[in-house]
This record gives structure tokens, sequence and C-alpha cells, in this order.
């Protein structure tokens, strides 16, 4: 797929003015989220394989170029910056969080360094890719841990592919979530694509398209002889549940899905019927429009289920759609050598100068203590860790990225180094983010 002209026309106009004044410093730029959303303590780094993906093969095709040219914006640009953008090909440094990391306000997650023009026109692609998948993955941790509250395991599965903001959208998500702790997703491209594990049961048209609902059954069963689970809300959910434990294909039973109503009534009344009938191992699937807040009521409650699939909740992030994301420049250095300090001081949008590094520190028992934002040319205090490392190096991926399955592993543990508050879902707690003093000091120069 050809992503080169997937960004807005300031990057291309500056790009332009940038070539034709001979603009020619290296810059630095960093992607973070400017404030933490009110209802998050945390936000969970996701989308760096996608983002190295474009870095690594941007390129404007002849007709990418045809189309520049036809903009009435680009009329007295010289043919020089279309030859320049057709041999186009990044040259520079990204170092990045890795994927699964946690992250707070004003830390960066991506650091680019490049000559100045490589670095801006990478700048919408980063942050509308890590916008989608570092807000999925956060919203997907705060429902898996509202389905695991009580010490119980129980999977979530991501069924929002429907209702995301575009096909898209809904295969990232569903990549997000897997990393952040769901069980596996409906979609299929990101099975194929990522490897996230793929589930699916029936729809109510599947079982409206027969004459009778046990004949819906049997025919699904037919098609699928081992290890069925049933919608069974249609019509009746425990006039269904009556039925189905009378069945044949009962021996090959191995869950009901539960997509509307009381879902802590039906529940239990389910459970009751499946487990007088001698099937004790079937499990109960909900769904329908859940969310943390849902599910943490239904686990509280002590209703009896097992899976979970949730949908437009968390691939939209319905209560924080979006986050505030930055990619902002924070200094340049000139051919010289000469480095200059760069940052913006207006009121509520000011950034903080300097080519920086992310170093956590952790208490006697390995939890999360605080962060401190520091210069990159500084030491990491004793016993931190430093989150930003080196990803492309002159143009160059320094080596392969970790797997799906390994960031994920890295998701989980970054996320059980948080202390316990972090993941109240009905508080908000965010992580002790301070600076260095030579961050400090930077910063009172430029005011001054």
């Amino acid at each position: 797929m050809n992503n080169s002209l997937k960004v807005d026309l300031y990057e291309l106009t500056m790009a332009a003015g940038y070539f034709q004044n001979k603009v020619e410093a290296r810059a630095t730029f960093e992607l973070s989220c400017h404030t933490m959303p009110e209802n998050r303590s945390f936000l969970v780094a996701c989308g760096l394989e996608q983002v190295v993906e474009y870095i690594l093969n941007l390129r404007f095709s002849d007709e990418d170029i045809a189309f520049l040219k036809s903009l009435p914006v680009f009329r007295d640009v010289k043919s020089g910056f279309f030859d320049y953008l057709k041999s186009f090909r990044f040259t520079g440094d990204v170092w990045a969080m890795p994927e699964g990391e946690i992250f707070f306000a004003r830390e960066p997650v991506i650091q680019v360094e490049a000559p100045i023009i490589e670095a801006q026109i990478l700048e919408t692609y980063l942050l509308s890719v890590i916008n989608v998948e570092s807000l999925v993955a956060a919203k997907a941790a705060r429902v898996v841990a509202a389905a695991c509250a009580d010490g119980v395991a129980r999977g979530v599965i991501d069924f929002g592919s429907r209702r995301a903001h575009g096909p898209e959208a809904g295969v990232l998500a569903a990549r997000a979530s897997y990393l952040a702790g769901c069980a596996g997703t409906s979609n299929v491209d990101a099975g194929k694509r990522f490897g996230v594990p793929v589930y699916g049961t029936m729809a109510h048209s599947w079982v409206e398209a027969f004459d009778s609902e046990e004949e819906s059954f049997e025919k699904y069963h037919a098609a699928f002889p081992e290890g069925i689970i049933l919608l069974v809300d249609t019509y009746d959910t425990l006039r269904s549940v009556r039925k189905i434990v009378q069945m044949p294909l009962r021996e090959k039973l191995k869950g009901v899905r539960l997509d509307s109503g009381d879902l802590k009534v039906l529940s239990r009344k389910v459970r009751k019927i499946l487990d007088g009938a001698g099937l004790p191992h079937v499990k109960i699937l909900a769904s329908g429009n859940l969310n943390e807040y849902k599910i943490a009521e239904l686990v509280k409650a002590k209703a009896p289920v097992d899976l979970f699939g949730v949908g437009t909740d968390m691939v939209t992030s319905r209560d924080c759609p979006a986050l505030d994301l930055t990619y902002k420049l924070v200094q340049v250095r000139e051919k010289d050598g000469t480095v200059k300090y760069k940052s913006k001081t207006s009121p509520r949008k000011e950034t903080i100068p300097g080519k920086k590094q992310v170093f956590r520190q952790y208490d006697g028992k390995g939890m999360f203590k605080k962060d401190a934002i520091g210069l990159s040319t500084e030491k990491a205090p004793a016993g931190a860790r430093a989150l930003l490392q080196p990803v492309i190096l002159a143009g160059k991926l320094t080596g392969k990225l970790p797997l799906l399955e390994e960031a994920r592993q890295a998701a989980a543990a970054k996320l059980a180094q948080l202390p316990p508050g972090f993941r109240d879902i009905d508080k908000r707690r965010t992580g002790k983010v301070g600076y260095t003093a030579a961050i400090s000091q930077l910063r009172i120069k430029k005011r001054a």
C-alpha cells in the first residue's frame, strides 16, 4: 500500500519551503501526549511496528508527484523539489519506547532525528497510527483488568471491527487490544496479518434464516461438528438453552453466547440450567454494548460469565476517543554543529526543549515509582531504566522488532509493575513524572 500522500498538506508545503530555501538543519521531533485524559491513569505504547514499516518504505511515485504538481499551491515550486521527492528515502534516526511500555503525559514515545524535511513529512502518519493503537491498547488494558478484578481469569475478545472508524482502524484496534491482554478478535484480517487468534460464533440472522431455532442449531453443528458456541438470545434465552441441553449436539457444545437482556440474571439462570443438565464445562460468553464499567459490575455481582465480547466501547475508546498527541520540534543541529533548542511557550501549549530521554525508577518490590525526563546526553539515575531505545539508525533498522506475542508479554509485565491503584477504573491516578536538573535549567533559560 502506498502511504506517501497520507499526510497533511502543510507537511509538503513546508518541505518544499525547506528545500527551496536550502534549510538543511538536522532536526529532532518528539511525539508525546501533551495531557493525560481525565479518565486514564496510564497509557500503553502501541503501533511502533506500523510506524517503522511506514518510515522504511516511504516513497513518492510518479503518480503521487504528478498529483502534487497539479495542486495550485505548488504552481511556483521549482522542479528540483519534485526530483527530490522522487528519490526520497528516510536517512535519519528513530528512538522509541518499545510496544507495551507504559507512558504518561509529556514523555516522548517516539523521537525522530533527521534532515528537517524528512522528519517533518512523517508527522501525520505517526500521530494517526500511535493515536489509534495506543488509545485502544490503554482502553483494552482497563477492560481486561475489570474482567479479572477478583483474581479469576476471564477472557476478553475484541468484537468491535464493525463499529471501528473504518476497516483499517478495526484491524489495528484488534492488534492493539490483543497486545494489551485480550484473548483474540473477531477480525479475520488481524489474524492473517498479525497472528491474533480469531473467534466467532453466529449472528441472529443465522437463527432467523431457518424455520426453527432447533434447526438452526442442528445445521450449524452439522457444518462445525466440534466445539460449537451457540447464540441463544434471538427469541427466548432460557427456553433456547433448555432446548439445547436436550439435543444430541449438547455433547459437542463448547459455549453459549448471551447478547442482550440482564446479563447478571440471565447468566445465573443459564448456568443453573447447564449445570443441572450435567454440562458444567460449557462456557458462558456475554456480549452486547459492554465496557469496563459494566464488566466490573458483573464481576462484582459474581455473575457466572467466563468470556466477554467487547466491541464499540473498546475499539473506539468511546469515553476517550482521541489522545492529545503532539509531534513537536525540540532542537535543530546546524551544519557547523551548533545546537539550537526549540520550544513553544504559548499558554497551555508549552513544549519542553531539547532531545530527551525518559528514566523510569522502581521501588524495592520492583513496582513503578516515578519517571524523570532528562536530556538524551544524561546518564540514567542509579537503578533507573532508559525507556527510549534506538529502532532506526541512519535509515536502517537496528534489529528485528519484537514479535506481537513478545510485545504482548512485555505489556503484561509492565502493567503488573503498576501499583494497584493505577488499575482502579473508577479513580484516576497518574504516574509521577518529573524533570532532571538539566532539563529544568534549559526550560528556565529558554523562558528568559
